[in-house]
């Protein structure tokens, strides 16, 4: 029976890693690099005398191949290094960081867990760009979607606030952080997602772009002189709230403090593109149940909740001002419309949840 459950989610420029047993954090590292050899060195108090049965790591993208948890054998890392540089921030530092713990942790099963899984089953015409056939059948071109691990354990928690079964739900959910997605899930599956073939697309987030015209991005090379370098450092790193508020600040809380007027314009055309995100993903649903924020911003931030369903009324959706919450909860009052609900981003326990399943 796998015990203790160490998690490992590797972002663009840290690594968060959790001890989980049973569904309960023990102990938990933030490390501000992601440097394979540093982070292992912050990393050994966390594993000074304890036992560890598995390491979970979050996989942002699985690519075409890995559509599940699966065991980090030389069959699963070459798909997904195959993936790599459709994540190029996300993807190479963690399976660096995953090879390290594999030479330190012998004989400790070490699990991938793909973001991408929870939209596997896309429907057809959700996934399918409208490209050339050869384009997408040569290359593999379709939509993945993100965020999967968060949507995975957020959507239980909703059907639990809600007492309705996961799988006759019908939600649009929200997870709102430094990336920044939309999903909807029908009858517990999900159906549409902003996030695409990259996790470039969708809704503005803390420093990349989100979608964008691609006329644009080929007239800024092709009549303004920019490399194709300097394009996706921009798009990657100098975009989103970063780039709308002038270089200000990518973080909505410092946003909020602000006042300034490009720290309105990032928070407005922020909500913005979200509310666009949301209303498109319901227009997949036969009835809306809530809509469901989670995400670093959707958890903590009120403001932007409200600037959100502020203009959701044509969904039933009525404005929530509510302050946070200590617990996951529904916003709305009974009878206030569509609920409004919060539910706290546990990746960490998604995260062991799924290595938990993958080994059995």
């Amino acid at each position: 029976m796998v015990g203790v459950i160490l998690t490992v989610n590797t972002g663009s420029g840290s690594v968060k890693a959790d001890l989980v047993d049973d569904d309960r954090v023990v102990d938990s590292a933030h490390l501000e690099t992601t440097d394979a050899d540093e982070a292992w060195a912050a990393l050994r108090g966390l594993l000074d005398d304890r036992r560890v049965d598995a390491v979970a790591h979050r996989l942002v993208h699985g690519g075409s191949r890995l559509t599940g948890p699966a065991v980090a054998d030389d069959e699963a890392l070459a798909a997904a290094r195959s993936a790599a540089s459709l994540a190029p921030l996300h993807v190479p530092p963690a399976l660096e960081f995953l090879e390290q713990l594999r030479d330190r942790l012998p004989g400790v099963p070490q699990v991938l867990c793909p973001d991408t899984a929870f939209h596997r089953d896309l429907p057809e015409h959700a996934a399918t760009y409208a490209l050339p056939q050869q384009w997408r059948e040569r290359f593999g071109l379709r939509r993945y979607g993100f965020h999967g691990l968060s949507y995975s354990w957020a959507l239980p928690r909703a059907a639990e606030l809600l007492g309705t079964p996961e799988g006759e739900l019908s939600v649009v959910m929200a997870h709102l952080g430094g990336g920044s997605s939309v999903c909807a899930v029908r009858d517990g599956r999900s159906v549409d997602t902003s996030m695409g073939f990259t996790p470039l697309d969708g809704v503005p987030m803390a420093k990349r772009s989100g979608a964008v015209d691609p006329g644009m991005l080929l007239w800024l090379q092709r009549e303004a002189g920019l490399s194709l370098a300097e394009v996706e450092d921009g798009l990657n790193h100098a975009s989103g709230l970063l780039g709308l508020s002038g270089g200000e600040s990518d973080d909505t809380r410092d946003l909020v403090a602000s006042g300034s007027p490009g720290a309105a314009l990032a928070l407005g055309v922020f909500a913005h593109r979200v509310r666009r995100e949301v209303a498109a993903c319901a227009t997949n649903l036969d009835r809306l149940d809530a809509l469901v924020f989670t995400g670093e911003i959707g958890w903590d931030q009120p403001e932007v909740r409200a600037a959100v369903t502020g203009g959701l009324r044509l969904l039933g959706v009525a404005a929530t001002a509510a302050p946070n919450s200590p617990t996951d909860a529904v916003l709305t009052p009974p009878g206030g419309g569509v609920p409004v609900l919060v539910v706290e981003p546990r990746e960490e326990l998604a995260l062991a949840r799924a290595a938990r399943t993958c080994l059995g």
